[in-house]
């Protein structure tokens, strides 16, 4: 068995055995998970609150979905004729736990009603760049094999290396469990990590910099002209949870909702600015697009100047607000003009 599959199975058996013992105990009411997908190249999120079930939930390299999104409202249940909050356990990687953590900032969740089942992820594969490599044809089984992601059909069979393969935020991501804070111990079990003195780099951004203004405008406009403005990128992202999002409103419409480049662009880089200080890098918006474009470099871009400026990284604590959500005298203001 390869290292890959090997370190699957130990989280996956470490993950049921953390789950089962909260259901046993009662301490939740619920766990939120990964199951097995029901196409090739999927997961799908399971909801489980009994013990014999618990067997449902998976962990491999597929586990694309940022399963925060569910939390969003508060789960409840009517007893009594009464909605009382249920307490919910998720399996959590990195990710997720962050997104857990800024939504508890943003006072979206409440933080007795959740316990993180820290698991310590390995990296995702990008599927959708393996589904334009392999096309039209149908995708009948995948499986690991050493270092290397096999993709089967009728008349054919790929190979795919892992590493080559992953999302690029994977490649990137340095908080791959829980983040520990003193004010987060009490609702973390399983893995977690130090994340406090943990150092960012941005080398992909740093490249895109590089770019005259013209090859930056040429590079997004590639990116970006696939778009079909189908919103399965917000509709993924944990952090978009408005009533109403700016794209739909009436009055004020704030763009056209043509196809045209300008109104895509716009689009992309407004939602951006709304995750401004808020994006956790989970990469859920790539994973569900349907024409295979990845958002990285475009929210990347973004926390580094959230980073350079505010010394932020969302989700690694409950005491440090955003940016967004804090203004002090020292902020660096030179964007504004002083009057003569």
């Amino acid at each position: 068995m390869s290292k890959l599959n090997l370190d699957n199975q130990k989280i996956q058996e470490k993950m049921r055995e953390v789950a089962r013992n909260l259901l046993k105990e009662k301490k939740v009411d619920l766990i939120i998970g990964y199951s097995e997908g029901t196409v090739p190249l999927s997961s799908a999120p399971v909801f489980i609150r009994k013990e014999e079930e618990v067997d449902k939930l998976i962990w491999n390299n597929l586990c694309y979905v940022n399963l925060a999104k569910y939390l969003i409202p508060n789960i409840k249940e009517n007893v009594d004729g009464k909605l009382v909050d249920l307490k919910v356990g998720i399996i959590s990687k990195g990710c997720v736990a962050r997104s857990i953590i800024h939504l508890m900032v943003e006072h979206q969740i409440k933080k007795e009603n959740i316990t993180i089942i820290g698991i310590k992820c390995n990296g995702i594969i990008n599927r959708r760049k393996i589904e334009k490599e392999v096309g039209a044809e149908e995708i009948i089984e995948t499986y690991l094999l050493d270092d290397n992601f096999i993709v089967k059909g009728k008349d054919f069979e790929k190979k795919f290396n892992y590493d080559e393969y992953m999302n690029e935020l994977c490649k990137h991501c340095t908080i791959k469990s829980p983040p520990k804070s003193d004010s987060l111990k009490d609702i973390i079990v399983g893995e977690s990590q130090e994340s406090y003195s943990l150092e960012e780099k941005f080398e992909d951004v740093i490249e895109f910099e590089e770019k005259t203004p013209d090859e930056r405008w040429n590079y997004m406009k590639e990116l970006l002209q696939d778009c079909t403005r189908c919103y399965a990128c917000r509709e993924a992202c944990p952090l978009c949870y408005c009533n109403l999002c700016f794209v739909d409103q009436n009055l004020p419409t704030w763009f056209g909702k043509t196809s045209e480049i300008s109104d895509i662009l716009i689009f992309h880089m407004v939602r951006a600015l709304h995750l401004a200080g808020r994006c956790v890098e989970c990469g859920a918006c790539s994973s569900v697009c349907p024409m295979g474009i990845d958002l990285s470099i475009i929210n990347r871009k973004i926390n580094r100047i959230v980073k350079d400026r505010y010394d932020f990284t969302s989700g690694l604590s409950l005491e440090k607000l955003p940016p967004m959500m804090a203004f002090k005298m020292e902020d660096k203001q030179e964007f504004m003009l002083e009057e003569d």
